[in-house]
């Protein structure tokens, strides 16, 4: 399979000293949350993964057989639940989760299927990030924390997915539970205000309402859980493997 999108790491220079005078909470980043509300912050993610339990992976399962062609319903819900709908140019909007179609330049043959962070077990973009703004939660969800996010997109360029967006236009009637801000980046979250809620992402629930069931989501670490079941009863892969970063989705009949 040759996907349209290609997927490259590029190579980055890793800066030590700046990583670590950010991280050390030495510098302050102010930055504009939404109109006429400004934000002065030092580095620190604790609130952000208080709901995480350590016991848990948290991950996704999609069967792209089942992912039927020009369906859009996980990336609508997706908008829907977390706000980012773009309101600027077309080619600056931020994107949490796309279809990607995947042809086979041998036979013609052309699969459809949604992209979106792949809360890899060993994120690039949390290699990269001076501030350390991207971070992971114990529980394997992949996040950026909007507060010590100064916009410098090193992320972007490490993600080998071109699963994150820069928000470049004015943030509007934004949701409580997913704060955006004009100048920082931006990617899935796994619907983390559900989860911790013990809910499951507005995506999954979308594509269950569809009646294709091309998604399932749990605790990858619970062998007892559904989508332990089905990675156990039939093969999946993960994208880009020669990595090894381990992400927290999988793709069946890819």
């Amino acid at each position: 399979m040759s996907p349209k999108d290609n997927f490259v790491l590029p190579d980055l220079p890793e800066n030590p000293s700046r990583r670590n005078f950010f991280k050390s909470g030495a510098a302050a980043v102010t930055l504009t949350l939404a109109p006429g509300i400004t934000v002065m912050a030092f580095g620190g993610t604790a609130a952000s993964a208080a709901g995480a339990d350590a016991g848990k992976r948290w991950g996704l399962l999609i069967d792209v057989n089942k992912c039927a062609k020009d369906c859009t319903a996980c990336v609508t819900a997706c908008k829907d639940e977390n706000g980012w709908a773009g309101y600027g140019d077309p080619e600056q909007n931020s994107q949490w989760i796309r279809k990607v179609t995947m042809r086979n330049k041998a036979t013609g043959h052309e699969t459809e299927m949604p992209v979106m962070c792949q809360h890899c077990e060993d994120p690039p973009c949390v290699d990269v990030c001076p501030t350390g703004a991207s971070f992971k939660r114990v529980d394997g969800i992949v996040l950026v924390d909007k507060h010590t996010c100064i916009g410098c997109r090193y992320c972007m360029m490490a993600c080998p997915f071109k699963a994150r967006s820069f928000v470049h236009e004015p943030v509007n009637n934004q949701k409580p539970h997913a704060p955006r801000g004009q100048g920082t980046v931006e990617s899935c979250t796994l619907c983390v205000h559900r989860v911790d809620k013990g809910q499951i992402p507005a995506c999954v629930e979308a594509c269950d309402a569809t009646g294709h069931g091309a998604m399932v989501f749990g605790d990858l670490n619970d062998p007892a859980s559904d989508i332990s079941k089905a990675l156990a009863s039939y093969p999946s892969v993960a994208l880009r493997p020669d990595l090894d970063l381990n992400p927290g989705v999988r793709y069946a009949n890819l």
